[in-house]
């Protein structure tokens, strides 16, 4: 019997594949949307948490997975983590299963799950990230801070599921959906963005203090804009948002002036990790517009699901999921070149290749992620002027709908191809 071994390169794989799953349904209920046809509501929670919980999830424990390997120069990259892996997806799948029949009490058994796998990846990433993140000083407090974030997220979702907060409701679900995406996912790109952007360049940062600020300025932001979130001030959601955007700005300058310095270097991982930074940056500004126009009763701009839908996906998509696939390109190549190629002299050419198959179709890919996104706010905006089933809404629909399918389609492809290729097979056949 062949038994089933799950290294952190399956992590990085399923969860890239739970996105994929994911976009498709994306893709259905935006056309659903548009169309005025719109589908079960259990559709969205399954969209929603099959990328956040099967998607970006995993792919941040199959990350600390291969932060760990590398902590030991890549001798337990092979160590197989199939319970946790197994464990995890069931409890995934059993989440998924529980929206689509209206199980909440069932869906709140799988949060637990998903509780007992944080926990007992904390034991292991607790004490791994003092030792080990070190750049900029006092990052690894910061993912030490993102991982409480995100028990405590998972936490209150178990609470709503059993229906324990029902006078509350409101503001748990606020709660519950921020701890996991500001305070968890974003806190944690950004401090990997401060190590993957120099590790790629092979450039230390332009500055480590303005880094050091930044990271605090984002923990500390995300924090007070939960608090306006559940006390419902908008005033103090505002002033928060504008410091989010100083914050923001000053990492995107950092990171630019790093990769400036070491020459402009273009290649598909450093074009996604610095595009996804300035969809961050775009993002927390288009937050701190909505909360502006929020001071006037009725509003200036009337603001609705399509809005709410594009505000929030250039956070995602824009930001999350260029980074992903900006980490993926970077590290892809080294990790299967160090798993498949023992003798360290001969791994170079063999990583080259895989580099090459990362870089191809770059210009299009990025293109169509990039512009995809955008689409987004385009299609928004235009329903200010036009109606929903004008020729302009439609089109713009299935344009911003094309691209992201091309551009994902492609990405995948990418690394199904890098995935295959062999380290016997000649250079020519990339």
């Amino acid at each position: 019997m062949v038994s089933l071994r799950c290294t952190p390169l399956t992590f990085l794989l399923t969860g890239f594949t739970w996105l994929l799953l994911s976009a498709l349904l994306a893709i259905a209920t935006l056309i659903g949307l548009v169309k005025g046809t719109p589908l079960p509501s259990w559709w969205k929670m399954i969209h929603v948490h099959g990328a956040l919980v099967g998607g970006l999830l995993q792919l941040v424990i199959g990350g600390f997975f291969l932060s760990l390997a590398r902590s030991s120069e890549f001798k337990n990259y092979s160590e197989s983590r199939t319970v946790l892996f197994l464990t995890l997806n069931g409890a995934t799948i059993g989440l998924l299963i529980s929206f689509w029949l209206g199980q909440m009490m069932a869906a709140g058994l799988a949060g637990l799950v998903l509780i007992g796998v944080v926990l007992s990846l904390s034991q292991m990433a607790w004490p791994h990230v003092q030792e080990e993140i070190n750049q900029p000083a006092g990052a690894g407090w910061i993912y030490r801070a993102a991982l409480v974030a995100l028990l405590m997220g998972l936490a209150i979702g178990v609470i709503m599921a059993f229906r324990l907060v029902q006078e509350y409701y409101a503001h748990a679900r606020l709660l519950h959906i921020h701890l996991i995406v500001l305070g968890f996912l974003t806190v944690t790109f950004v401090v990997a963005l401060h190590q993957l952007v120099p590790a790629l360049l092979q450039k230390q940062l332009a500055s480590l203090q303005l880094a050091r600020l930044t990271i605090w300025s984002v923990l500390i932001g995300c924090t007070v804009l939960l608090a306006g979130f559940v006390t419902s001030s908008l005033w103090l959601e505002i002033i928060v948002g504008i410091l989010l955007v100083g914050g923001v700005g000053l990492c995107t300058y950092n990171l630019i002036t790093t990769w400036v310095r070491s020459g402009l270097p273009g290649n598909a991982a450093s074009d996604h990790l610095l595009i996804g930074i300035f969809f961050l940056l775009l993002a927390t500004v288009t937050g701190v517009a909505i909360g502006a126009n929020s001071l006037q009763n009725p509003p200036f701009l009337p603001i609705g699901t399509l809005h709410l839908v594009a505000y929030t996906h250039l956070a995602f998509i824009g930001f999350m999921v260029q980074s992903v696939c900006g980490a993926l390109s970077y590290g892809l190549p080294i990790v299967l070149a160090v798993n498949r190629v023992p003798n360290s002299k001969k791994r170079e050419p063999y990583r080259a290749q895989l580099e090459a198959i990362m870089n191809r179709w770059r210009t299009a890919q990025l293109s169509a992620m990039s512009f995809g996104a955008m689409g987004l706010s385009v299609l928004a905006a235009l329903t200010w002027s036009v109606a929903l089933g004008s020729l302009y809404v439609q089109s713009a629909v299935w344009v911003t709908a094309g691209l992201l399918l091309i551009s994902l389609t492609l990405f995948a492809a990418k690394l199904a191809w890098a995935v295959g290729l062999r380290p016997e097979q000649p250079l020519s056949n990339t």
